[in-house]
Parts: structure tokens; sequence; C-alpha cells
């Protein structure tokens, strides 16, 4: 296919811009191979398939039984598949999960969804990854691990624990102040110069109390009486002890 000029990806992003989502979903569902391939206009190696997805072994697979699961609509992301249409291909990739350990007789697989551009999605139709392992196949799907700090985790794991708890029902939804630094630290420097205009006023308060409270003289005559009381110990008593 011959590469676009700037002025035809312009117009091209123009008429995408005016398009109704209807219309956007027909033009993009056109011009997805993934499409096609459910369609039967491409050919491909289908090892499955149902009234809602279809199964293709992958041409350049990470290895040999490498499957690609799509949905038979066409969807670009996994937050635009119906929640039904998802949890029947989870169901699907458990068993082609299984299909593969008993017949090609590997070791594992990696089940995985590269959810959008910069998470290494390609085409622009939802698939999930079914890959057989064995051991020293070469393939890497290795996760680095990053240094965070227990202040940020805390912070992320605050506000997304907060979505979570909305989404799945157990917290009402609340009108957040979400990424507006400003607002935010204008909202501060309010409650802090509150803050200093009440100090003084504290101050004047607890000064009379701290006067009234130096009382103290009866306090030690109460310890010096309550010494007093207490029955001494001489070297008598030690020398009688050490016997």
């Amino acid at each position: 296919m011959p590469e676009m000029t700037p002025e035809q990806v312009k117009a091209l992003q123009e008429k995408l811009s005016q398009m109704s989502p209807e219309e956007l979903k027909a033009f993009q569902k056109k011009n997805c191979i993934f499409c096609q391939i459910v369609d039967g206009k491409v050919s491909s190696k289908k090892i499955y398939e149902d009234d809602v997805c279809v199964a293709v072994l992958d041409i350049n697979p990470a290895n040999p039984g490498h499957m690609l699961l799509m949905p038979k609509e066409h969807y670009a992301i996994m937050p635009l598949i119906p929640e039904d249409e998802l949890k029947h291909m989870s169901m699907v990739a458990k068993a082609l999960s299984h299909v593969l350990l008993k017949v090609l007789k590997v070791g594992g697989t990696n089940i995985f969804i590269a959810n959008g551009a910069l998470a290494g999605q390609r085409a622009q139709h939802f698939m999930l990854h079914v890959i057989p392992r064995k051991e020293g196949d070469g393939v890497k799907l290795e996760i680095p691990k990053k240094k965070i700090t227990k202040s940020q985790m805390a912070e992320i794991r605050k506000r997304l624990k907060a979505r979570i708890d909305v989404i799945f029902g157990k917290k009402k939804e609340e009108v957040l102040i979400e990424q507006e630094p400003e607002v935010i630290k204008s909202v501060g420097e309010v409650i802090e110069k509150e803050k200093e205009k009440e100090e003084p006023e504290e101050e004047a308060v607890e000064k009379p109390k701290k006067k009234k409270a130096k009382k103290k003289p009866k306090a030690k005559k109460a310890k010096k009486k309550a010494k007093k009381k207490e029955p001494e110990v001489t070297l008598d008593d030690i020398a009688e002890l050490m016997k």
C-alpha cells in the first residue's frame, strides 16, 4: 500500500472528524484486515469459531501454535467490548490454553492483551494472544522491575482504589478535584492562611491558663511527705541482707 502524502493524511483526518460514531465504526471495519479475516475475505488458518469470536494461527508466531483470538465485531480496544462478549472470550481463551498444553505437550502458555498503541498494540482490532511456551524457547516477555517510593505507591493506591470501589459498587461516586494542581494549591494556601490567623488567638487563650497553673509547691510538699513515710534503709540493713 503506497504511503499517504501529508495532504492526503490531513484530508482523511478531516473526513474522520466529521463522521458519526456509527459511520466511523463502519469505516474502520471496512479497512480492518482482521475484520476481513473474520468475514473470510482474507485466507487464514482458523482453528475455532463461534457466534462471538474467531481464533486463528498467527502467521508470524512467537512459537508454533501461537493463536490470535478476536471478536467477530470490530472493537479497537478492550473498553469498547461488551462485558458478556469479553467474558465469553475469556472462557474460550482458557479452553485454547488447555488444548495447547495437552496437544503440543508444552510447559505453559502466555495469555496477554496489548491494549493500546503504547502497550504494543499494532492492529486496530482487539485480540487476545495465546502463546505456547517451552523451556529455552527464546521468547522474552519480561516485565522490568522499577523502583517506586512508598509515598508514590500510597498515592497511586488511593486514587485507583477510589475509582475501583465506585465501579464495583462498594462506594458511591464522589465529586473529586482531579488533575487540577493549581486549584488544589490555592485551596491549600487558603487553609494555611486560616491556620495562621487562628494561631495568635489560641496562644492568647492558653497564656492565662499557664499562669494559673503555677501552683506546684503543694505537689512538692506531698512528695516530701511521701518520702518521709517511706522506711529508711540503713547500712546495717544492707549488711544484714548480704549475710
